[in-house]
Formats: structure tokens, C-alpha cells, sequence
């Protein structure tokens, strides 16, 4: 057979993956674009700023404004002779470059000007100055250009001072140059790193530097010669506010507020490794495309989950090396999204798939179930169903354990070996579509019985099974079960559903639904068969018989509708209907002063039902017949197909009063051990030894030493088939309790049988006969 995973895999529309992937890229691609992802990034952005920490170099440093030194000095704007003194110590320390975060736009004291002037223009340190340019007002376009005072600036180079938050007032990125008084100028980072830089161009602050671990001083104590001059030689000296109450101060990723003059270090020590490059998203999502491409090439689930993760990890990766090594600052969230995107498409594909293969597989053997069967393709056009079906499955699965069933039915399958994908489509049955003509089919069929019919070994057990087929059209794979069951049946090899047979299984199908409603509106009737004493002559009890005159189909035969109800679920509603119509007749009897008990049929069904035991409680309950005026009919069959259920219910059933009576005795395998075991009252021979045991020697000794093991055991008997005086005298003889038969009286209504019953009553040792 070919692999039943053919059958069982969805089909896969054209580039699947391709067109998958495709839209993914395009989707996230577009969100990108728009701008969706900018907190996302920003976040990733600032979680990788905590994985790069690092420390400052030391070469930018810091003289703080800070709160000490507003103490000291005690006024402001501080004299401009402070800042001389300052520049003056850094000076003779050795500093490399002076450069002010500090506005020096408007004039002072003309004494205290000259004197910054002065030690501005007596320095060797290169000293830098900031501008900046600022709204007109409040609710102006104008930009005002600040510059230091001209005597300030002779003496010094420009740079500017100009911070840029973005639109959530944090700032990432600082500008490498702007335009001041129409003259390009770099930024104060660029000039303390010594970077040229182009007006309009931003490059994005590495934050992974500790702010901490830029060197400070604080401004009193450089201007009071309280710092080591060896600390400061050939460095480049940033000189800004700290201190609170000066403001100047900016939101920054990862660090919180931090002051002017801090930012504007960090942005130098960013610049002194190269001046880092906006990336973008668009490289990420292309790499992501490559990731998305190995995902979606994935077989398995746990490979795509590796995979996919393993990819967004190496993203993550290789942005940090990228930032680390050559300044790259890439907004990756897209590729990220991708990545993990195509992981989880990919998962839900293959989720998808795995969902559509296992509810087309049988768990238990590992074949196609009845629902790939059915979406197979039987369009071939001499193609037919066929069922193989073990006919001896409860034996098998008895000494296996239904834990190996499914490898019973694999093996199975296995041997048919051949072109065909074989289905398990229930329990017992195994299926397949077959395009071979008829006359090669059997021969096929009788070749593969005689092969499946050898020994197998399972679960260390071996077994012997035993194969019946079933034949129908393709696609009626409920046809060619019942074929298969028709097979076994009869005793076949195989059966061939036939269109015929179709009419009689709707015909049945509407005849069940219609005993529905004559059992629901009580259209049922119940005849009565006597049972006469033979030591009194008198009929002693009666067995209860359902009968069924339909409306529109005339007198139907128990035979053609009994073994229905039994197969469709009906015969518990029916034996209802037949147990209570049974008890109210027989209280009708009573009343009219007619002592005899009635029998009703049990099937094995209904034996070992806990709800039909509950129905006959409350049926009796409410009825004013006593328990013990009934008996239940049960047989051979129904109380060996479990043993154990069937004599707790017999038990219960006793308990309540009624008496057990076993029909049809003699037909199956009961021992004195198991007629020992059951509650019983009655014993009842089949009619097949009865009818001739007072011609036939061997019946005359089964019914002879029946009565015997009988009476012995206290049971009372029951001869059934009654159709001679010859027979009947024979019964006599060997001392049987009860006949029933046509010659004792065919069944009768309710009311005739009261009729009978009243003048049996009145002439004793008058023999009882009604017309067949």
C-alpha cells in the first residue's frame, strides 16, 4: 500500500510560502514606512544601550556650574572674571581645548568683558565659544541668531550649542553642525571631538556611556586652584551648568534628565569613536526577509520555533556589533517583527496542517480514517468502496486488550500490501478504493482473505483473524459496511451491495421512524399466548407478544420489525410499551377474578441497562399489579454476552419480584454450574426439541432428563411448540409444568383471552384449543 501520509496532507496552493512571506514583508515593510514601530525601536534602542554599558574615555571632561560653586560665588550672571580665572588655571594645567556651554551673548561689567577678553586672548588651549539661535518669541517663525559679544568671539572659534529633542522631548540624536548668523558651524560635541561636521546633519548619541564616568570639576574649585593640573593636560574641557537652578537641562534615553553640558559631553565621546550613521529599518527588514526565508523552509514545528528565535537573536546581535564596531545605529523592530512574524505563520501553517492530517488519521493504528476516505478520489470509473471487516473482533480484542486493537488493524492493514491506500473507518474495519475490474476483484479479495487469514503476533499474543468483505460504489462507505456485515451474516467471503438491497435499507429506515410513532401513540397492540398447567388444565400464565397492524402496510411480522428496533435503538421504548400494557391487562384479569401471571421478553440489550432497570421500577410502582404476578423472558445469548452485568440485573430484578425465566433453553452452551449461578424460576425448551420428542427418541431423552435437571435445581418447566395431542401427552408423561403452543391456543387480544380464561375456569380437566 502507499503511504496513508499522501491522503492526509491539505493541498498546497502554489508558492505558498512565497506568497506568505511576500505579504509579510510588504505589510510590516509599510508599517515601517509609516513610522509604527519608532517606540518600539526606541525601546530596543535603549535596552541595547544597557547590554553596550560603557565608560567614558576621559579625553572629554567636564568643569561643572554646579551648586557648590553657586554658593560660593553668590550672584548672578557670575562676574565674567570668574570664567577668566578659570580658562587661566585650565590653561596653565594644560588643557587641550576650552569650550564654554555658556552664554556670552549680551555685554557685562566692560571691566569684567575686558577681563574674560583678556585671558581668552592670553590662552594656548584652543577656546571655543557657543552659539545658538532662538524664537523671536513665543508665537514667532523669526529665529534670532545668539553670538558672543564681539570682543568674546576675536579670540576664540564658534560651535553650536543646539540641543534637538524629538517629538517626545527626549533626546537621541545630536546635530553634527547648524547655521548661526548665516555661517555653517559645527556643534559644540563635534568641536570638542574634533569632528567637522555639516550644517543640517544629525548623528544618533550612544547612550551606552555612563554619564558617571565622565571626569568632573566643580567650577570653584578649578577658578581656586583646588584640582590636580596633571588630570587636565591635553584633554578637551567642557564648561556648562549643573546645578539645578540654572535649568538647561534635557530627557535622555536610559538616563533620565541629565544638564546641557552633560549631553554635550556624551555626544563628543560618541563622536571620538567616528561619527555613527542612521541605518534605518530597510537593511534589518531585508535581513529579516533572509531569516523569514530559513523559517519558512522549516519542516517541523520545534525547527521553526528554533529557527525563527534564533534568527531574531542573531538581528539583535549583529545591531549591537554593527553600533559597537562601526557606529551603525539601525532600527531593526521590523526585522525583528518579520523574523518572529514568519515563525509564527510558519507555526500556524504547519499547525494548520498537522490539525488537518490528525483529524484524518486514526489515532489508534496510524491509517486514514473514514473522513480521508471520504475526500479521497473515487472518481475512477469502475471504482468501487470495499470494507474488510474482522469478523471475529470482540474474541481478538478479549485476549489482546483493546490497547493493541490499533496495532492488530495496522498489521492488517499492512499485509494487503498492493497499490491501494487502506482507511480504518470504525473499530472493525478496514477500507479502500479499488478501480479493478469485477472479475479481478474477487479474485483479489479471495487472494487477500486467504492471506490476512494468517496468524499474527501482537502484544505477544497470537491471533487468528478471521475477514469478510463488503462491497459498494465509491463513496458509499456505509453501503459496503453493511455489505460486509450481510457477508458475515450469511456466511460469505464477500457481498456486493446492490441497489435493491438500498430500497430495503430506506424501506427500514421509514418503518423505524413510523414504529417511533406507533410506540409513541400507543398504535402497538399485545396478543397473549397461553401457557396451560398440565397437572390442573388450567392456563397458568401467558407470554406477552407485540403486534403491529400498519395503517397503510397491513399486518407486519414481529420478525420484520423486532430485529430493527433492537439495531436502531427502538426496543427499549417498545419493551415499555409491552410491560406496561401487560400490567394493566393483568389487573384487568385479577379484577375479574383470573389469577394467572404473564411473560414478558427481555433483550440482552435492555438486560444490562441501568435505565430500562430504573423504567421497570417506576412502571411498577405506579401499577396495581404485584411484581410477582410477573416473569421475564431473557435468553441463552443475552445473559452470556456479559456474564457479570447480566446476573447483577437478573438479581435486582428477582429483589424486586419478579420471576426469571431462560427461553429457548437447550439452543446454546448453559452448564448446571451457570444454571446454578442465575436467579432463575423457569426453565423454558426450545421448540426445536419439543415439537418431536414423542417420535424422536434422542429429543424425547433431552426433554426427559431437561425436566429432571429442572425439578432438581427447584425450577419449574416451560415445553414451547405444542402442536399435536401427542405431543402434549408426551409432556404429561415426563412431567413438564407448563406447554405452550398452537395447540393449546395461538396468541390472543386482551379481552379473548379473558374469555378463555373464564371458561377454562369453568370446566376443569377441559383441554384448551383455539383455532390456529
Amino acid at each position: 500500500m502507499r503511504s496513508p501520509s499522501y491522503s492526509t496532507v491539505p493541498p498546497r496552493l502554489p508558492w505558498e510560502n512565497i506568497l506568505l512571506a511576500a505579504l509579510l514583508i510588504v505589510t510590516i515593510g509599510s508599517a515601517a514606512q509609516s513610522g509604527a514601530f519608532r517606540e518600539l525601536d526606541n525601546g530596543l534602542r535603549n535596552f541595547s544601550f544597557g547590554l553596550r554599558d560603557r565608560t567614558a574615555s576621559g579625553q572629554i571632561q567636564v568643569v561643572e556650574m554646579d551648586a557648590a560653586s553657586v554658593a560660593a560665588i553668590q550672584r548672578w550672571p557670575w562676574p565674567r572674571s570668574n570664567y577668566a580665572e578659570v580658562v587661566a588655571a585650565l590653561n596653565e594645567a594644560g588643557a587641550r581645548s576650552i569650550i564654554f556651554d555658556v552664554d556670552f551673548s549680551s555685554t557685562s561689567n566692560p571691566v569684567e568683558d575686558a577681563a574674560l577678553a583678556r585671558s581668552l586672548s592670553e590662552a594656548s588651549a584652543e577656546i571655543v565659544l557657543p552659539t545658538f539661535g532662538q524664537s523671536e518669541s513665543f508665537e514667532s517663525d523669526r529665529q534670532i541668531d545668539a553670538l558672543p559679544i564681539a570682543s568674546l568671539r576675536r579670540h576664540a572659534s564658534l560651535a553650536s550649542v543646539s540641543v534637538i529633542p524629538d517629538s517626545d522631548g527626549v533626546v537621541r540624536n545630536m546635530p553634527l553642525g547648524t547655521m548661526t548668523a548665516g555661517v555653517p558651524r559645527p556643534s559644540l560635541s563635534a568641536q570638542a571631538a574634533g569632528v567637522a561636521g555639516k550644517a543640517g546633519n544629525q548623528f544618533p548619541v550612544d547612550f551606552a556611556i555612563d554619564p558617571a564616568s565622565i571626569p568632573r570639576y566643580s567650577f570653584i574649585d578649578v577658578a581656586s586652584g583646588r584640582f590636580d593640573p596633571s588630570t587636565i593636560t591635553d584633554k578637551d574641557i567642557l564648561i556648562g551648568a549643573t546645578a539645578i537652578e540654572m535649568g538647561d537641562r534635557y530627557a535622555t534615553p536610559r538616563h533620565g534628565v541629565l544638564p546641557g553640558v552633560i549631553v554635550q559631553a556624551i555626544a563628543a565621546e560618541t563622536l571620538l569613536g567616528g561619527i555613527p550613521i542612521f541605518g534605518g529599518w530597510l537593511v534589518p527588514l531585508l535581513v529579516g526577509a533572509l531569516g523569514a526565508a530559513l523559517v519558512f523552509a522549516q519542516k517541523t514545528y520545534p525547527r521553526v520555533v528554533a529557527t525563527s528565535g534564533l534568527g531574531a537573536a542573531a538581528l539583535f546581535g549583529a545591531d549591537i556589533a554593527a553600533y559597537s564596531l562601526a557606529g551603525a545605529d539601525f532600527r531593526i523592530v521590523a526585522g525583528l517583527i518579520l523574523v518572529l512574524a514568519s515563525g509564527a505563520a510558519r507555526s500556524g501553517l504547519l499547525l494548520y496542517r498537522e490539525m488537518y492530517r490528525g483529524k484524518r488519521i486514526d489515532q489508534e493504528s496510524g491509517l486514514p480514517n473514514r473522513l480521508a476516505l471520504r475526500e479521497a478520489d473515487g472518481s475512477q470509473e469502475n471504482a468501487q468502496t470495499i470494507v474488510a471487516m474482522l469478523a471475529n473482533f470482540d474474541a481478538i480484542k478479549s485476549v489482546i486488550g483493546a490497547d493493541a486493537i490499533g496495532s492488530l488493524m495496522g498489521s492488517l492493514a499492512a499485509r494487503m500490501g498492493g497499490r491501494d491506500i487502506v482507511y480504518r473507518i470504525d473499530d472493525r474495519c478496514l477500507a479502500w478504493i479499488s478501480d479493478e475490474s469485477h472479475e479481478t476483484r474477487i479474485e483479489t479479495l479471495t487472494e487477500l482473505r486467504r492471506e490476512l487469514r494468517r496468524p499474527l503476533e501482537i502484544a505477544g499474543k497470537r491471533v487468528d483473524p478471521a475477514i469478510v468483505f463488503g462491497i459498494a460504489a465509491a463513496g458509499a462507505t456505509a453501503e459496503a459496511s453493511l455489505a460486509a456485515s450481510t457477508a458475515l451474516a450469511n456466511d460469505k467471503v464477500w457481498h456486493m451491495h446492490e441497489a435493491a438491497e438500498q430500497d430495503l435499507l430506506e424501506q427500514q429506515v421509514s418503518l423505524m421512524g413510523e414504529l417511533a410513532n406507533a410506540i409513541e401513540n400507543h398504535e402497538l397492540e399485545v396478543h397473549y399466548q397461553p401457557k396451560l398447567d398440565l397437572m390442573t388444565d388450567r392456563i397458568a400464565s401467558v407470554e406477552a407478544l407485540v403486534r403491529w397492524h400498519h395503517p397503510t402496510r397491513g399486518y407486519l411480522s414481529p420478525d420484520s420489525f423486532i430485529p430493527l428496533a433492537e439495531k436502531n435503538d427502538h426496543i427499549a421504548d417498545m419493551t415499555l410499551f409491552v410491560l406496561q400494557r401487560t400490567l394493566r391487562d393483568l389487573a384487568q384479569w385479577h379484577g375479574a377474578g383470573i389469577e394467572v401471571k404473564a411473560a414478558v421478553n427481555i433483550s440482552a440489550r435492555l438486560l444490562i441497562s441501568p435505565a430500562f432497570f430504573d423504567a421497570v421500577g417506576a412502571a411498577l410502582q405506579v401499577s396495581d399489579t404485584s411484581a410477582s404476578d410477573l416473569i421475564f423472558e431473557v435468553t441463552e445469548s443475552a445473559t452470556m454476552a456479559d456474564p457479570a452485568a447480566a446476573l447483577r440485573a437478573l438479581e435486582g430484578y428477582r429483589r424486586m419480584g419478579i420471576m426469571i425465566s431462560l427461553d429457548d433453553y437447550g439452543t446454546g452452551q448453559s452448564t448446571l454450574t451457570y444454571l446454578k449461578t442465575l436467579p432463575l424460576g423457569e426453565l423454558k425448551i426450545d421448540r426445536s426439541f419439543v415439537e418431536n420428542a414423542h417420535e424422536d427418541s434422542s429429543d424425547a431423552l433431552l426433554v426427559r432428563s431437561t425436566v429432571n435437571l429442572a425439578h432438581a435445581l427447584g425450577l419449574q418447566v416451560v415445553a414451547e411448540g405444542i402442536e399435536t395431542v401427542e405431543c402434549l401427552d408426551f409432556l404429561r408423561e415426563v412431567g413438564c409444568d407448563l406447554a405452550q403452543g398452537y395447540f393449546v391456543s395461538r396468541p390472543l387480544p386482551a379481552s379473548e383471552l379473558l374469555t378463555l380464561c373464564l371458561s377454562n375456569s369453568t370446566s376443569p380437566k377441559t383441554p384448551v384449543r383455539t383455532a390456529a
